[in-house]
């Protein structure tokens, strides 16, 4: 990937999962890219993931909370950037039943505070990382396009939703350059353990029983997170302004039998027969659980020339031998 013009990206949670992985993406890809890497440090946070940008003179670290205005003003206008993109989020739906305020603050308000800087930095581009959970639940059948409605059902999707409508009419009101991107389920290196995957990995190894929520047949649509980062890239680079647009890899699998494949591959793998499907624990589903997400990433596809190279085996395999050798 080259891209087409210099930049200096200010991207806000680049210390999480998904941010992370996107800025060792680019400095791969781009090694003459200047990045200013803003985030708050929260629980989710891992700056090891970093570890290869620490004597890059390219990538600038900022510790800070696009809820905190002054702040990120500053950090802003002191950098000058030429594209904001907005991966900092309180992601976990979990945590979001139990207590929603930070959801409302970094997810909705932040944004907020972001939209604002951009509207008075000469119209900065913006470009929202937002999820396929704002569509809320599909049935057997069919697929959420970028022009489904938006029906967020927890209130981690909820938040996210309005993060996305104030996007969108900052654009609308305001011209405000922006994109939206909404991905699928990611896995991959650095990911935090409370997600489902890692979560599985870790439990086989260490032989803990794998909390399955109701009867395991809720459907999620999964893509590693190095082909994320190339869709976002992509977009970065060529999306249309005002547009958003749907990153997935048309890869579902029901909870049950992804737990089931995980455990299969890490006994292959250690040899240890030990990690086994007994490990499999029913427990009371969660509140208001969507039932399938599955998204169509035509759009990107067929207007950006966009598609994804890992397949979930090979992604899937790769993953849990990256966890092993962290916990050797």
């Amino acid at each position: 990937m080259t891209l087409q013009i210099p930049l200096t990206i200010f991207l806000t949670g680049g210390s999480g999962f998904i941010g992370s992985n996107f800025i060792n993406y680019l400095f791969d890809n781009c090694p003459d890219i200047s990045i200013i890497n803003y985030d708050a440090l929260t629980y989710a946070a891992n700056q090891k993931a970093l570890t290869q940008q620490k004597n890059n003179p390219n990538y600038h670290f900022i510790h800070g909370n696009i809820c905190d205005l002054p702040t990120v003003t500053d950090a802003i206008t002191t950098t000058n950037p030429d594209i904001i993109i907005n991966f900092a989020a309180e992601s976990h739906v979990d945590r979001s039943i139990t207590d929603a305020s930070p959801f409302i603050s970094t997810n909705i308000q932040g944004v907020y505070n972001l939209l604002e800087i951009c509207r008075k930095h000469d119209d900065l581009k913006f470009i929202q990382i937002s999820t396929d959970e704002v569509y809320g639940t599909l049935g057997p059948d069919g697929f959420f396009t970028e022009a489904s409605p938006i029906k967020p059902r927890s209130p981690y999707a909820a938040s996210k939703a309005s993060a996305d409508l104030l996007t969108l009419a900052w654009h609308e009101t305001y011209g405000l350059p922006v994109n939206i991107t909404r991905c699928t389920n990611n896995y991959g290196p650095w990911q935090h353990p409370e997600k489902l995957i890692p979560m599985t990995i870790q439990r086989c190894l260490q032989k803990e029983k794998i909390p399955v929520y109701g009867n395991g047949l809720n459907v999620r649509d999964w893509i590693h997170v190095s082909d994320h980062c190339s869709g976002i890239a992509t977009v970065m680079q060529n999306g249309k302004v005002g547009e958003v647009y749907n990153i997935g890899s048309k890869n579902e699998w029901k909870n049950l039998d992804l737990v089931k494949k995980i455990i299969n591959i890490t006994r292959d793998l250690t040899g240890d027969p030990g990690v086994s499907e007994n490990l499999i624990s029913f427990v009371p589903d969660r509140q208001g659980h969507d039932f399938r997400y599955a998204i169509d990433p035509d759009k990107i596809t067929r207007e950006l020339s966009w598609c994804p190279k890992i397949t979930f085996k090979e992604g899937l395999v790769k993953t849990i031998r990256w966890y092993l050798k962290q916990q050797e």
